[in-house]
């Protein structure tokens, strides 16, 4: 008889979890199996939407399994004290499972974890199973790592994809832990957390949801995602990322569901989305510094602005220029933005004002609820230039003509910049244009009610050509 241990993280559910598949599967008639999760300080940012939403998310997860009889139990404090303490309390823990962090800071936690583990002969079982495929699968016909989307795609496309897994937890209750007073410090280390949000993201949490919206997409957005996920106001993007980010959702589910439907442009181009999710999880993988440094050794000297009037100006949605003003209040109040508008903000942040696209990347670290580090760090580097298969420096989204092309009749913009409600349509692409009669009939003062651009585009244009062509 023997406790073994199934540690959950970034994988908030109950439904094809690799770790608790197998935890459930390893358990002999007399062992028990003992659900943990560990609060960890040096990964908390308290009030920023991506740690409410977590925690939103991890309050319902916890709620929901024990409607199963599966009980989480929280640790604290520095985690190879925390996994001390717990095997003083169990000393007859003999395994751990859990879903393996392979980049970035999960990484270094992961290892430091299983040397500790294995020092006191506990046998570690750990899995890769966020992504279709890991980071080491494929490879160019030398061994080494893709930098190009283009050739690692076509090679992703080709290789099967691991199947959806159901779990069966009624036949395992009499065998799930539930010790709750041994963690009450854990539970109330989590109820203060709680109680500190600034957002409560409950109504949109959950397996339940995730599973709605992936069906609600599939069945209504799917098949003419190719036409239509660049627009907006029309909002028929998947919106499954906040679920993919905490693991409320396995990627594979995902990716099944779309199998089982007709052929089309649509399919196709929503799986080579998910397809882009993996590779920048291979870059990050065999780049751990790209959060810190570009991956372009020729633009690891550009001399980029740092935090300054503009970058607040940015980030309160106020450049006076309406698609990315729109875009940033969309991030700051619901803590999602449309993939379009991350492009064209970032575009703008790095090309427009020059500004350090490390900057943006970690106010975006803060803000989103779907953030994804491997993801986001690799789409700020191709929009600034000097990440792999990056957009050339000379492509500079224009942000008007842009707002025009995908916000035609401003009904994304009205919606998020509520000041130009009121305008004609084809002046809330440029404010500054209004006539003078329109402002008085419309009491609407340029420049006061509206700022005015805090760049001019052309120029900025201009500037930052010849500044990539310096560097």
């Amino acid at each position: 008889m023997s406790t073994h241990v199934l540690w959950f993280r970034k994988d908030l559910r109950l439904e094809d979890n690799t770790a608790l598949q197998e935890a459930l599967n390893s358990l002999s008639p007399n062992d028990k199996l003992l659900c943990i999760f560990h609060i960890n300080e040096q990964q908390l940012h308290p009030k920023t939407h991506s740690h409410d939403y977590f925690f939103s998310t991890l309050d319902h997860f916890i709620s929901n399994a024990k409607e199963s009889n599966l009980t989480i139990h929280v640790l604290t404090g520095e985690i190879t004290d925390a996994f001390d303490r717990l095997l003083q309390l169990y000393p007859d823990i003999t395994k751990v499972f859990f879903n393996l962090d392979n980049r970035g800071f999960g990484q270094k936690r992961d290892l430091s974890i299983t040397s500790f583990l294995e020092s006191k002969n506990i046998q570690v079982n750990y899995f890769e199973e966020n992504h279709l495929h890991q980071a080491e699968t494929i490879k160019k016909p030398d061994g080494t790592p893709y930098k190009m989307f283009t050739p690692y795609y076509k090679q992703w496309r080709q290789l099967p994809k691991r199947s959806f897994q159901k779990i069966n937890l009624k036949q395992y209750s009499h065998q799930l832990i539930c010790h709750e007073d041994n963690f009450l410090l854990g539970t109330q280390a989590l109820k203060e957390l709680l109680a500190n949000r600034n957002t409560d993201f409950s109504n949109i949490v959950g397996e339940q949801l995730a599973n709605k919206q992936l069906n609600t997409f599939i069945m209504a957005y799917l098949d003419s995602y190719d036409t239509t996920r660049d627009f907006p106001f029309l909002d028929s993007t998947s919106r499954l990322s906040p679920y993919l980010s905490t693991g409320t959702i396995s990627i594979r589910k995902i990716y099944q569901a779309c199998q089982h439907l007709p052929d089309s442009n649509g399919k196709e181009t929503f799986i080579k989305e998910l397809a882009w999710r993996d590779f920048y999880h291979m870059i990050y993988f065999y780049h751990p510094n790209q959060y810190k440094e570009e991956l372009k050794e020729k633009y690891r000297q550009l001399p980029w602005q740092q935090e300054n009037i503009n970058f607040e100006k940015w980030t309160n949605g106020q450049t006076g220029f309406p698609i990315i003003d729109a875009a940033m209040r969309q991030l700051n109040e619901t803590g999602w933005m449309h993939n379009r508008l991350r492009m064209l903000v970032a575009s703008f942040l790095t090309k427009d004002l020059l500004i350090d696209w490390r900057l943006g990347e970690r106010y975006f670290s803060e803000q989103l609820i779907d953030y994804d580090a491997a993801s986001n760090i690799g789409g700020w580097q191709w929009a600034a230039s000097t990440g792999t298969d990056a957009v050339p420096y000379f492509r500079i989204f224009n942000p008007t003509t842009q707002g025009q092309k995908f916000d035609q009749q401003a009904e994304f913009i009205k919606k998020f910049v509520p000041e130009l409600a009121q305008l004609p349509s084809k002046y809330c692409h440029e404010p500054s244009l209004l006539p003078i009669e329109l402002q008085k009939e419309l009491n609407f003062e340029v420049g006061i009610n509206y700022p005015l651009p805090i760049v001019d585009h052309k120029m900025a244009r201009n500037r930052v050509l010849e500044w990539f062509k310096e560097y």
